[in-house]
This record gives structure tokens, sequence and C-alpha cells, in this order.
């Protein structure tokens, strides 16, 4: 958590500043630099206030893929990605249960399909700027697909994803080189960042404008910042607050990736100004390592690519419930399903078991792989030379951490039930069909599958037959997410809405922190990164426009 303790949100009047600025951005990770360079290129002076000690937010822990619809790459090699058809993708994918292609905002909220037709039309152009001022160049994935390319809707399958140019090869530090590059424009160009800046509450003037934000430094000091134009807060989700995680999302979620700083401050200083609230029930999901969680660990990274070609998920008694190679958002759904005649999430913990064939051909220390190699850190992963002596191994470690999981523990046949597991996926690995969950039969499930042995091979490169002699390996998962997505209602220029749908007067927000109209979709890798930087842009442009206070 912070180290500079949160206080009242309730705004204050505006009666002198310490520092004046055109427009203040709260928040130094992507979105807000971003925000704030546009900001700064179209001639204000820009602070942008952090409340951690460094820079970099959750971006900085992120590959930083970011998925832009019909960006200039894909113009460039002459592939089509029709407007109302990506439109639709978005839309079919947020709101199933809402989705009609004939209606004019296709069965979703104005708002909602207001913000889709933003992303398309804007994101791109923002991607362009950053990348033509050297603040983030980016090299194009033409064959990186969507998460779920295989619906009608989708015109566009593959192509919409970039990554930043520094980026190295297996893209795990695409986050640290954006947000190198992004604070290398910022210094170059004369915005100010000011970090151990903890904003605590608006300013308004007499008019109820908001012109300054009041921050709390680390030495307890209070500063105020006026912003003649805007406040943009770009400050991030409500993922390390735990009683908002239990009040606002609709499952039990243990643990996040998100910076540690991101704990609901807009939240609270936005209600407090009379911001509605939106989507506060939704998260960006993902599996995670129930230990690491558990012990809230700061470098908590999600499973995006669960390696292992002979690797299953399995519950406490040893069935496998689920497709292992679904995509993150999607596999974290898992864990959260509900038993109404036993009253409890069966599936809260589940445990990847793996052979000694992944052990040494997909161990990777890199991007939260909870297969890893020798000399980093395993205190996650439990043994057994056998089945029956992983099933005591798990039943021992159950016994330390079952309590903190509502008295969670394996069951009594566990080793005998997970040998028939074993000898049903082995007959599907080698058929290649995957007659329970179909394993491997979608473009993204092959694109997460990581590193697996070269040969010898299965005829589903996802699945290969686990070995029945041992050694055998297990990781305790649950259901995480990368951040929150809910937050105080903003329209398509970042506005944010008070509860009656009119915008807050000098107040706007952008990307975690606010709304999103996403609602339980993950349209693709990097389908937070791309659109958000659409609407840092559109924020910006529109908090330029405002006259000074």
């Amino acid at each position: 958590m912070s180290q500079i303790a949160r206080q009242s949100p309730r705004p204050v009047p505006a009666n002198g500043f310490d520092e004046d600025y055109d427009i203040v951005v709260v928040g130094a990770g992507g979105v807000g630099l971003a925000a704030a360079l546009f900001a700064r290129w179209r001639g204000n002076r820009v602070a942008v206030l952090e409340k951690a000690p460094e820079v970099g937010g959750t971006t900085k822990k992120a590959a930083f893929w970011y998925w832009v619809p019909n960006n200039r790459a894909m113009q460039a090699m002459g592939t089509a990605d029709p407007r109302e058809d990506c439109l639709r993708y978005m839309a079919r994918l947020s709101h199933p249960e809402l989705y009609d292609p004939a209606h004019p905002t296709l069965g979703v909220a104005p708002w909602e399909y207001a913000a889709y037709a933003a992303i398309y039309d804007h994101a791109s152009a923002a991607t362009e700027l950053l990348a033509e001022r050297g603040a983030l160049e980016y090299r194009h994935c033409p064959a990186v697909p969507d998460y779920w390319a295989e619906l009608p809707e989708d015109k566009a399958p593959t192509g919409r994803v970039l990554l930043p140019k520094d980026a190295c090869e297996s893209m795990s530090d695409g986050g640290e080189a954006a947000i190198r590059t992004m604070m290398a424009a910022a210094a170059r160009d004369g915005v100010t960042v000011l970090t151990g800046h903890r904003v605590q509450c608006a300013m308004q003037n007499g008019a109820g404008r908001v012109v300054g934000v009041e921050a709390t430094r680390a030495d307890g000091a209070r500063r105020r910042i006026g912003a003649r134009k805007a406040v943009i807060f770009a400050s991030g989700g409500f993922t390390h607050n735990p009683e908002m995680r239990r009040s606002h999302l609709s499952v039990p979620v243990l643990g996040g990736c998100a910076a540690r700083s991101n704990e609901g401050d807009f939240v609270h200083i936005g209600t407090a100004l009379g911001a509605e609230l939106r989507n506060m029930n939704y998260a960006w999901m993902c599996p995670i390592v129930l230990e690491k969680a558990l012990n809230d660990d700061p470098g908590l990274i999600g499973t995006f690519s669960p390696s292992g070609d002979s690797m299953i998920y399995v519950d406490r008694n040893g069935r496998r419930v689920t497709n292992e190679k679904l995509a993150y958002n999607e596999s974290a759904q898992a864990f959260f399903r509900w038993d109404p005649v036993k009253s409890e999430y069966p599936n809260l913990v589940l445990i990847a078991v793996w052979d000694q064939r992944s052990q040494d051909h997909s161990a990777s220390h890199e991007y939260g792989r909870f297969i890893v190699p020798p000399g980093v850190d395993d205190s996650h992963v439990v043994r057994g030379t056998t089945l029956e002596a992983l099933a005591a191994a798990l039943q021992e470690r159950f016994a330390r951490i079952g309590q903190r999981v509502g008295g969670v523990q394996i069951g009594e046949n566990f080793a005998a039930t997970l040998r028939d597991t074993i000898a049903r996926f082995n007959d599907f690995a080698a058929s290649g069909k995957d007659r329970d969950f179909h394993r491997g039969e979608r473009a993204v499930e092959l694109l997460f599958n990581g590193p697996t042995a070269p040969s010898p091979s299965a005829p589903n490169p996802t699945m290969y037959p686990i070995s029945l002699d041992g050694p055998f390996y297990a990781a305790l998962l649950t259901g995480g997410n990368l951040d929150t997505k809910g937050g105080p209602a903003t329209d398509v220029d970042g506005r944010v809405l008070d509860r009656m749908g009119a915008p807050i007067p000098g107040l706007y927000g952008a990307g975690n922190c606010v709304a999103s109209a996403s609602g339980r979709a993950y349209w693709a890798g990097g389908a937070t990164l791309g659109p958000y930087m659409a609407f840092a842009y559109l924020a910006a442009n529109a908090a330029h426009a405002e006259t000074r206070a």
C-alpha cells in the first residue's frame, strides 16, 4: 500500500496555490504520461503528480501490447478493418446479453457505443502522434490474433496489436521500455513530473469549477497545485484496496497485479465532487499464483501464458475442470463458478499439475509463469516423486494456507482421481482432440501456449501426454485481476460526469480510474492500453480547449 496515508477526499476552496499550471495530470503511468505529453504538445504548461516514489504505475509491469484498430501499419499492408464491424466486435463481447447488430447502438448503452467509436476513430491518431514525437515508437505485430478472432463480427482478426519498438523479443519488458521513452520525451519537452505526491482532494472555485488539487508528500507536507484549465486523473483502479474489491467486484478476487499505489483514490475524490460511478463490478482478469497473492507480493504478475503441454489444472478432488489455454481473462472465470447446492466457490483454488517434460522445456522466469527454472523463486511449487507423494505435499501446503481461503483442503481420493484424470487427458493428447474442453482449437490458445519441447510432439501442440512415472510438480492458482475497470463516469472526451449526466467543470479522467465501456470483455492483447491512449488524447485535447480559470 501507499506510504502516504489517505485523507479526506472532500473538495476544498481555492485560496492560494504553491504552484500553477495549465493542466495537472494525476498519475504517472502510461495513460497519465500520454495525456501529459498530448497536453504539452498543445502548448500547455503541464505537471504530473505521482503518489508512488517512482513513475510507471501498472504500465511498468505490463508487456505493453497495445490494441489499435485500423492502425496505420494495417492500412499500409492493405488489411481492411471496417469500422462498423469493429464496433460490432467490441459490443458483442462487452455485452453479449444485450448485443443487437440491427440496433442503432448495437443494443448497448449510448455512452458505450460512443466509446467504441472513439477508440476506432482516435486510437491510431494518438499512437502515431506518440511515435512521431519519439515518445513511443512501435513495431507492428501483424500475426497476433484478437482473443476472439473466430467471431464473425471480427473482420480483422489479426494485425491490430502494436508493441514498443525497444521491447525485447520476449516482450516482458514492453512496459519498462514504454515508460522509459515517454519519460525521456516528458523531460525533453518540459513536462514537470513530481513523484511522492498523493493527491488527496480537488480544489474548487466559487463557481464549482475544479481549479487544482491538494496533495500530500511523503514527508507530510501539503501542497496546493493550481490547474488553470483542468485536472486529468489517470491514477489507476482499486486493485489494492481489499475493502473496495469486496464491496464492488462481483467475484471473490484475492489479489491483483496492478501497481501497489492503485487504491481507488479517484473513486473517493470523484464521488466527493458528485461524480456518477459505473461498471464497478468488472475487472481485467487473469489467473494468479495463490500464495503470491496471499503474501501480497508486490512483484505479482498474472499468468498470461500457462506454459507446458504436459500440464493440466485440476480441482481439489483431482478432476480437470477447464481449458487451461484460454486467454487469461476467460481462464480466470473458471475460479469463480458458484455451486448453489453447497453454497461455495468449489474452484476458487485450482491446482496446476505438470511433469518433468514441462519442467525441463517450459520453465521460464519471464512474465508470471508458474513453471520456473532453477535459481528463480519457486516457493510456490509443490513436488512429489509419485502422485501419492504429490497429494501428501499438497495436503501439507493446504494445511498451512487453507484457512485463508475458506478452509479449502484436497479430497481424500485426490491421487487416485488425478491418476484417472491424467489417463483421460493423455488419451486426448494422443489423439489431438480435447473432448472435454476443446483445448488448442482457437488461435489465441496457440498464441499463449508458451515454450514446449521441440520433440517428440503430439497432434495438438498444446497437449502432450503427462508421464505417470514422476516426478510431479504443482502450483496453487486462483483468479485475480490486472486492474479494475470501474470508476467515475466520463464522456468520450474524458469529462467526468455528475449524477445528472452533466460534466463537472475542470475535471477529467482516463484509464482504469474511470469507468470502462468494455463490460466483461477483453477484446485482445493490449485492449487496455491502446484504447486508453485514445482517451488520453481526447481528454488532453478537450482540456486544452478549456478557458483558463
